[in-house]
Order: C-alpha cells, then structure tokens, then sequence
C-alpha cells in the first residue's frame, strides 16, 4: 500500500466520476451511472483511473465514497415499496408531521405526500413509556396479522418506528424476528437503531 494512492468517486445520477491522486498529480474518469447496481460503475470507475497509472488495487491506501443516488430517489420517489409498521394509533404521525408547519391550520394547503402511503403503515398494540417502561406488553397476534398484508402488497423494505423506541428497542427487536421468521430476505430498518432520538415523526 502506498500512503500517497488515493482514490475518490462520487455517483450520481447519470455519471459516476472517480478521481485517483498519487502526491500530486490527479487522474479522472467518468463513466455512466449504472442504477440497477450502481456498485458497477463504482467499479468501472476506479478500474479507469487505475488503468492511467502503474498504480494496483493494493497500491490504494483510502477510497471516499459520496452519491446523490439516496436523496434522488426521495425526491423522485422512486424507491422500494416500503410498509410502515407503528403503534397503534400513530400511523399518521408521517402525514401529520409537525406542529409547527408553516399555516397548520389550513386544510387545503400543499404539502407532499408522505413517503409510505397511508395503505400501508399499519399499526400494532404495544406501548412504552417516555423512559422505556413497557406499559403494554406487544401484542405479537397483531404482528402476525400482518404477514400476509405485506406479502399481498409486495413490500420489498419495512420500517418499524414505535413510540418511545429510542428508550428502550426490545418490541421493535421483536417485530422484526416475527417477520423475518416469514421473510428472511425482507430488507427491514428499525427506528431505534437508525435514529435512537426523541420524536417519533423525525425517527
């Protein structure tokens, strides 16, 4: 490895641009952003700049990674068709948002749809406290009644945001060895472990 190999390549939507710095001197390249797997123009990338040099793979010390891919798909709303599961009781809280909205209490004003519709979060009965004490234990039943909802929706990534999550995970922990018991290869993010902090609309 030598100290001075470094690597850059930042993805975005239609190019992927990779720079390798050697002491001084910078090569680039751009090759075409492949969305399907964009590891590939990654690849595809760092094998161009690689190529300007006698520089090998094993030469390179550091590889930074940057890509707008993530927030283009938010703003596009092109990404995988997600289910929302919450507790009862909460599962507008995406919709409601804050309370302090610019004009909160006009009906009719334009705000963007939230992310996962309201047909597919889905709430289910538990509770803890602000403390993480269970004030009611989860009711596993309601969970399992959902196995088939996210099979006949094709859900394809699953996000699990309890109240009160951040203090203590153990139902949201729960939730997700209910459902991967169902669907191993079911990609499923927890509130808890993304975003442990107050606030369930933000998490």
């Amino acid at each position: 490895m030598n100290p001075s190999v470094r690597i850059a390549v930042d993805i975005g939507g239609t190019f992927t641009d990779a720079v390798l710095q050697v002491g001084t001197t910078r090569y680039t390249a751009k090759v075409l952003t492949t969305p399907a797997n964009p590891a590939e123009g990654f690849m595809q990338g760092i094998a161009q700049v690689l190529a300007q040099t006698s520089a090998v793979p094993a030469d390179v010390a550091l590889i930074t990674h940057g890509t707008t891919l993530a927030t283009n798909a938010l703003i596009e709303r092109r990404g995988a068709r997600t289910a929302l599961i919450t507790t009862e009781g909460h599962r507008d809280s995406l919709e409601i948002g804050y309370e302090n909205r610019f004009d909160q209490y006009n009906f009719d004003a334009d705000r963007n749809p939230p992310l996962v519709p309201r047909s597919l979060r889905f709430g289910v009965r538990e509770r803890m406290d602000y403390r993480g004490r269970v004030l009611q234990d989860l009711d596993e039943p309601s969970v399992t009644e959902l196995i088939q909802r996210i099979e006949v929706e094709s859900i394809e990534s699953l996000a699990v945001g309890l109240l009160h999550a951040y203090a203590n995970p153990a139902h949201e922990q729960r939730i997700r060895e209910i459902i991967q018991q169902h669907f191993p290869d079911l990609y499923i993010s927890l509130s808890s472990e993304v975003c442990p902090e107050i606030r369930e609309y933000d998490r």
